[in-house]
């Protein structure tokens, strides 16, 4: 079992920056690619970024290309999404995910789920 928790999300105004944070606990954080997703009400979660086990490869959505950078510190079990130039579009509760398969991560058919932490942005 791998456990997840998404933190640092929040209230910001458009054009200000969040970083995301998604610590890892339960198995070896090295094994495992992570991404993150986002939902708003009434729509389908979608893909946001991945990174892959080893952190050489990243992956992002055309919608955050250039915005957001995904990242992870294996010392610290951590994964994190740092988001500048948020628009009220990226309003959303964001949600990271763990899986031994990137192609999976990406897919959002990931094995393991954080919670969610809701991000806003005010226009």
């Amino acid at each position: 079992q791998v456990q997840l928790v998404e933190s640092g999300g929040g209230l910001v105004q458009a054009g200000g920056s969040l970083r995301l944070s998604c610590a890892a606990s339960g198995r070896t954080f090295g094994n495992f690619a992570m991404g993150w997703f986002r939902q708003v009400p009434g729509k389908e979660r979608e893909f946001v970024a991945a990174i892959s086990w080893s952190g050489l490869s990243t992956y992002y959505a055309d919608s955050v290309k250039g915005r957001f950078t995904i990242s992870r510190d294996g010392a610290k079990n951590t994964v994190y999404l740092q988001m500048n130039s948020l628009k009220p579009e990226d309003t959303a509760v964001y949600y990271c995910n763990a899986d031994t398969s990137t192609s999976a991560s990406r897919a959002g058919r990931a094995d393991y789920w954080g919670q969610g932490t809701q991000v806003t942005v005010s226009s």
